[in-house]
């Protein structure tokens, strides 16, 4: 997890030299994953420390690699416990620096491995731009050639792995020779290895970024949709009276693979459908793992029920139990969703709020844990808004997001039969993968009034409208009496 706060940039350099001599990289290896929006980057860093009570490690991103990083999270290799991982912002250079805090400090001369795993959103981009039903897809990947560092590195390099054994091309990058006399790039099966390059000075400053620094691009094929949300609006209602949680989901769905050439058949893609060999990188479904003990589901897009989609619930489980099976919902849009081409529809369902709420014995407190989206396979969710709408009366609400949101408010929604409105928390997040799907977890009171301000309320209505009943039969609106 990353935490986030500024410095002055006279005390940022100041400690960015202080710690420079701090740590020996004796051997950095960084693992790229190419996908199609998301890209799996792992990063070891080998440490030696040259001082005693060395505890604060720095990680150096180029400005383009930290833009497309929505992710971090580091460990010691083997351990599963996360490390701090406190963001600085950038330099003078636009070189961002991560500060992670090891676990005890390192004697003189003590190693230690650290990986970094970061996922990039918007990192890979369709070459071609466009193509036909029939032509397969491409995908163009950019990188950084050296992982920059304020430390000096013994040794370097970087894999790059693509999810199939057609690599177009790659660049082979030049004027490395102050690092490497072998071969600055290599390619075996569907992995392409640049390095190693060995003794590499600190590489965060301005004079080294421009000389040596370069990008490297990878061309493959890849066989699955490029799924995208641009938009996300997630709706969460807390029900006390009817013991429920109803989430509702408004999503918009992209394809972001290359966009349609020509014209659409309807009779090609039949065919291919008859034949079992329908274009991989065309979006015909999606499988979602929904919560255990859902009810009321429903599946709707702009022109009203999508009757093609299935559901295979499986049974509640009590909120402290870690759920073992999910619900499956398999979702078939109306039309295959081809490559530039949208979606939007509207999936929400029910759920008991036992399974997600608890009181605090201490204060009283009403504790419920609301999830910050429901993953789409291999998705990445551009921007999303997430209401959570409380119970009318709601008071000393409170609530922790398990990363930063972009903004927050409170607002009230008012609704049938409310009298002064439920509380609404409001949160805007950018960004989202599969890693990001955590609860929020919000707090609150509900004093006994609130609780009868619903009963009270239903009363008031119906004795109004038999009020109004008994004063309408007894007015006479005839002109002529008898």
């Amino acid at each position: 997890m990353v935490r986030w706060f500024g410095l002055p940039l006279l005390s940022f350099t100041l400690l960015a030299l202080t710690r420079a001599e701090t740590f020996e990289n004796t051997a950095i290896v960084r693992t790229v994953e190419l996908g199609g929006s998301l890209v799996q980057v792992t990063t070891t860093f080998a440490v030696k420390a040259l001082e005693a009570d060395a505890k604060i490690y720095t990680v150096a991103l180029s400005d383009a690699e930290r833009q497309t990083t929505s992710w971090i999270e580091a460990r010691v290799k083997g351990q599963q416990k996360v490390l701090e991982v406190v963001d600085r912002g950038a330099d003078s250079n636009g070189v961002h620096l991560l500060d992670i805090t090891l676990p005890q400090p390192l004697g003189l001369n003590a190693s230690v491995n650290i990986v970094l795993d970061t996922i990039q959103t918007h990192a890979t981009y369709p070459w071609p731009e466009r193509a036909s039903q029939q032509e397969p897809q491409s995908l163009k990947y950019r990188a950084d050639l050296l992982v920059v560092s304020p430390y000096h590195t013994a040794v370097q390099r970087t894999k790059i792995r693509s999810p199939s054994p057609t690599i177009h091309s790659y660049t082979s990058p030049e004027n490395v020779g102050d690092f490497t006399l072998d071969a600055p790039v290599t390619k075996s099966g569907a992995t392409v290895t640049y390095g190693p390059y060995n003794n590499v000075p600190p590489s965060t400053n301005e004079k080294f970024i421009s000389k040596h620094q370069q990008p490297v691009f990878v061309h493959y094929n890849y066989e699955h949709p490029v799924v995208q949300v641009p938009k996300l609006t997630r709706s969460a209602e807390i029900s006390h009276w009817g013991a429920n949680l109803n989430i509702q989901d408004d999503i918009h769905l992209r394809n972001a693979g290359p966009a349609l050439k020509g014209h659409f058949s309807r009779l090609e893609h039949q065919t291919q459908t008859f034949y079992k060999r329908s274009a991989p990188h065309v979006i015909l479904g999606l499988a979602l793992q929904l919560p255990a003990g859902i009810r009321n589901t429903y599946f709707y897009d702009l022109n009203g029920n999508v009757s093609t989609s299935r559901l295979r619930p499986a049974p509640s489980v009590p909120r402290e139990a870690q759920p073992k099976q999910y619900s499956l919902l398999e979702i078939k849009p109306r039309f295959p969703i081809m490559g530039g081409w949208n979606y939007t529809f509207t999936l929400g369902w029910d759920s008991p709020l036992a399974d997600s709420a608890s009181v605090d014995k201490t204060t009283g407190k009403y504790i419920v844990q609301i999830p910050v989206w429901t993953p789409i396979p291999a998705a990445v969710v551009t921007e999303a808004e997430i209401k959570i709408i409380l119970p009318e009366g709601a008071t000393d609400v409170e609530f922790a997001t398990p990363f930063p949101a972009v903004s927050s408010f409170t607002s009230v929604h008012t609704t049938y039969l409310d009298t002064t409105g439920r509380p609404v928390i409001t949160l805007h997040f950018k960004d989202l993968t599969e890693r990001h799907a955590q609860p929020i977890f919000v707090s609150y009171n509900v004093p006994l009034s609130a609780h009868l301000k619903k009963p009270v309320a239903v009363a008031v209505a119906f004795f109004s409208v038999f009020a109004f009943a008994l004063i309408t039969r007894r007015i006479d609106l005839r002109i002529h009496k008898k």
